[in-house]
């Protein structure tokens, strides 16, 4: 086989990958699995009791805004905040006491402050564990617990949507992805991409049929029924995960065989926003590279499977554009072409969703370029025995979902 044959061989594989995805894989692409914002349950309804569960390192200066939005939530029911303080050494539960009494809310505060991290915890998870188990002890227990991160700004209008989206469809898990920041240049390239590509790996659209056994959800948000929680172990269940959103929703889902599986749901947001900034390369690497080795299981087998499926599908189409140029291929040239034509209107809809100009789709295949990069970094730094670092601490690399 010459090698013009070789590359036009890729080109094609390449296109026809992307058709694929475009047609068969949950329609992920389209960015349009939302809450209904007219969603509104009549006055009388018996608004169950929930619980925001707050697991909270060193976070005094998000807490203005970002618990300043959770007390201020319409919810009409009965509604907690549980803070879990992992720690911290820069006052967090003196500045989140101090917004609770400015807003005469310190009945609807309640503030823990977590022991020691035990072996085979990550500090989130024992955070969430120490305070669920704080709450499962009191007389009065909530229908849902809502486990929110500390950076996440809430609309006022939140928590009303999530239940009323749980409550009429029986769902057991609602879990949100929140809008990221995206204001720095290195955060308008990556950011809207990483959505991108959780939305192919896990196409949101599979996730909310019962009938499949597809289970994500996004930690920053996921509103979840106490009792499907307890019944799938709680928190200890997936206490060593690292990537816990995803394994929770799994162990909220995914049933015995002899039963059905549970509804759970995952969509995406524009009103409720991180506050966490990304803006050097340097923060989105770290962010990616912590988790991402992971993902693939840990897998030498699989992270060379992804490297080159990254490359096959992401970058074949623009190197086969070059090269049929330089080679006066006129086939090779057209299909590259239209497969990285493929590519940048599948990367339209989360383009728009974060509202940037439509020209950012272009990138794309540089972008997964970068990401592959950090991808090998993660299993770098696995085979170093860095494991996950985060918040100062320094994970085992193990996780189990």
């Amino acid at each position: 086989m010459s090698f013009t044959t070789f590359g036009l061989s890729l080109s094609l594989m390449s296109g026809l990958i992307w058709v694929g995805l475009l047609l068969f894989r949950g329609q992920f692409w389209r960015a349009n699995q939302r809450l209904d914002p007219d969603l509104r349950l009549p006055d009388s309804y018996p608004w169950p009791a929930v619980c925001a569960i707050v697991p909270a390192r060193n976070e005094s200066e998000v807490l203005p805004q970002s618990l300043r939005s959770l007390l201020q939530q319409t919810y009409p029911g009965p509604f907690k905040v549980l803070l879990v303080d992992d720690q911290s050494t820069d006052g967090t539960s003196a500045i989140a006491q101090k917004i609770a009494t400015d807003l005469n809310q310190n009945d609807t505060l309640q503030l823990l402050t977590t022991t020691p991290l035990p072996p085979g915890w990550s500090g989130k998870l024992w955070a969430m564990h120490q305070g669920i188990e704080t709450v499962l002890a009191e007389t009065t227990q909530p229908t849902y617990f809502l486990l929110t991160d500390a950076d996440i700004l809430h609309d006022a209008d939140n928590l009303y949507n999530l239940v009323a989206k749980a409550q009429q469809d029986n769902r057991k898990l609602v879990s949100l992805m929140v809008l990221l920041r995206c204001q720095s240049i290195w955060e308008r390239l990556l950011i809207p991409a990483f959505v991108f590509f959780f939305q192919k790996l896990y196409p949101f659209p599979w996730v909310n049929q019962p009938q499949k056994q597809m289970a994500a959800a996004a930690g920053g948000c996921i509103l979840v029924n106490r009792d499907a929680l307890v019944e799938a172990g709680g928190i200890h269940a997936i206490r060593e995960a690292l990537i816990d959103d995803c394994a929770l929703a799994a162990v909220i889902k995914i049933t015995p065989k002899s039963q059905s599986n549970r509804n759970i749901w995952l969509g995406l947001t524009t009103s409720t926003q991180s506050l966490r900034p990304y803006d050097t390369l340097d923060s989105i690497w770290s962010m990616v590279a912590r988790t991402a080795f992971t993902q693939l299981n840990y897998s030498t087998l699989l992270l060379l499977g992804t490297v080159v499926g990254m490359f096959l599908v992401y970058i074949i189409p623009p190197l086969s554009v070059g090269l049929g140029l330089a080679l006066g291929n006129l086939s090779m040239t057209i299909l590259g072409l239209l497969t990285w034509i493929l590519m940048t209107l599948a990367y339209l809809p989360t383009i728009r969703l974060y509202q940037l100009s439509p020209l950012w789709a272009i990138s794309l295949p540089l972008i997964a370029l970068l990401y592959n990069l950090m991808t090998l970094d993660s299993a770098r730094q696995y085979w170093q025995g860095k494991g996950g670092a985060w918040k100062g601490r320094v994970y085992p690399a193990r996780y189990f979902l």
